[in-house]
């Protein structure tokens, strides 16, 4: 706490502002009466109004008709501005009406006057058994001798056994009113505190909300990279102390077991006449209740931002996917208007019509060549004399016009067989041309093979006989 620090508290912090401002009285005793004595949050403005010039009407006709000028209003609008920080104006999802709540440092600063106002008793006891208690669950919480920690235990069930055999001997120790009250004042002030822990906790949801929309608004990356940052804040924070911690309370409180223990235990320490005589608050009696609806104040508050920045994150996925389509519709007008002229020479030059996908799973396995083996023998001379035409007779085998014919007949169907197409387009070279089809068959992934289901294949050969072959169903597919 130099001066340095403590100067720019003095500027900047709202409790400081509030501590120090014109009408602090005014202002500390309302917001105290509304949201801190009722353990209200999130009213809205209408009644806000009415029950502030109720408040101020009550102050002027004590202080005068010109003690506080300004409407209810515009004061509220005052307190909730970026300059003071005392309340936080919002709007609530389905709704025009802004919504006023109390913010965490005008809290701590209204609870901390609070506690300069004097207590019908002070105590230091229950404080100290508190320090105690928390130092013996750290130091077994992270003994890692076992025969230490049976030790202890040992000693705690003697001590229980030592207990009860005095009870059973009919010797019952009370604890004193002194004793009582002092741990009652401490179980007040920290039920009370748990409200304001909320209270800050939704604070920093709101201001993580912020920063992660000015991020969106501002980034320039990709999509992807930016979900990433956003997803990794939002688990930093739930896996944080303060997420855990948060999270554990909340699976404690929730137990329907605690709950009902919370109330009985609170039932039977406010019908004894020591705490009785301290005129306890009873809006403590129903604490766990206001720690529960809290809770799902604050839950509901992160679902609904988180709902929040989801929807604002469609809306920018909607105007990328909107400017694409005014591309394409410029696209689509451009050739349209030179459709009447078109070019005269090549614009533009595509090497496919569309794109190839090769998956990395339909890749063929790798198959090593065949070595062909030579074997010793030996070599006869030849005496015969043997036509050379056999050499000149040879037909060649088209196979892109084989492709082609394959292409052309699957622009109007989604498959076709290897019969129709041989019924389409006869066969000029025979068996050989039938082995090409294959062929192509076997080199295309997209062609099915059906063992189970023969197919018929007739044709006419260059004598005129008609040939015939039995193959399994083969069919191409677009």
């Amino acid at each position: 706490m130099d001066f340095a620090t403590l100067e720019t508290l003095r500027q900047k912090h709202p409790a400081w502002r509030l501590l120090v401002a014109d009408h602090a009285p005014l202002i500390i005793s309302f917001l105290h009466g509304i949201f801190l004595d009722a353990n209200a949050r999130a009213l809205p403005q209408r009644e806000l109004v009415l029950r502030l010039e109720d408040h101020l009407h009550a102050l002027r006709e004590r202080l005068g008709e010109d003690a506080f000028p300004c409407t209810a209003g515009t004061y509220l609008d005052e307190w909730a501005a970026n300059g003071r920080g005392w309340l936080r104006k919002f709007y609530p999802p389905d709704t025009d009406e802004p919504h006023f709540d109390l913010t965490p440092a005008a809290e701590r600063a209204i609870r901390w006057l609070v506690q300069l106002t004097e207590r019908p008793f002070v105590g230091t006891e229950s404080r100290l058994l508190t320090v105690f208690h928390l130092l013996k669950q750290m130091t077994e919480g992270t003994e890692q001798d076992p025969q230490a920690r049976l030790a202890e235990l040992e000693r705690q069930k003697g001590a229980l056994e030592a207990e009860m055999e005095r009870l059973r001997a009919g010797h019952l120790e009370l604890m004193d009113e002194s004793a009582l009250k002092d741990r009652f004042q401490q179980m007040a002030d920290t039920a009370r505190g748990l409200l304001s822990d909320f209270r800050e906790l939704e604070h920093s949801f709101h201001e993580l909300d912020r920063v992660l929309r000015e991020r969106v608004a501002t980034w320039e990356g990709s999509k992807g990279e930016l979900l990433e940052t956003v997803l990794g804040e939002r688990d930093a924070i739930s896996g944080s102390d303060q997420g855990r911690s948060f999270r554990a309370f909340w699976d404690f409180l929730m137990s329907p077991t605690r709950q009902e223990e919370l109330t009985q235990q609170l039932e039977q320490v406010f019908a004894h006449p020591a705490v009785r005589a301290l005129q306890p608050d009873p809006r403590l009696m129903r604490i766990h209740f206001d720690w529960l609806e809290a809770g799902e104040h604050t839950q509901r508050t992160v679902a609904r931002l988180s709902e929040q920045l989801r929807r604002y994150l469609d809306d920018r996925a909607w105007l990328e996917n909107r400017r694409i389509m005014q591309l394409l519709r410029g696209i689509e007008q451009q050739a349209l208007s030179v459709r009447a002229h078109p070019p005269e020479r090549a614009f533009l030059e595509l090497e496919e019509p569309s794109p190839a996908l090769e998956l990395p799973l339909e890749r063929p396995l790798f198959s090593p060549p065949s070595r062909p083996r030579m074997a010793d023998a030996t070599v006869l001379e030849a005496t015969e004399e043997v036509s050379a035409e056999a050499l000149f007779n040879q037909a060649f085998i088209d196979k892109e016009q084989l492709r082609e014919n394959v292409r052309h007949a699957l622009r109007s169907r989604e498959e076709v067989s290897l019969a129709e197409l041989v019924e389409e387009h006869p066969l000029q070279h025979g068996l050989a041309e039938l082995v090409a089809y294959l062929s192509l068959a076997a080199e295309d992934r997209h062609t099915a093979v059906e063992e189970a289901q023969p197919q018929t294949l007739f044709w006419t050969d260059a004598r005129g006989c008609v040939r015939r072959a039995v193959l399994p169903l083969v069919r191409f597919h677009r």
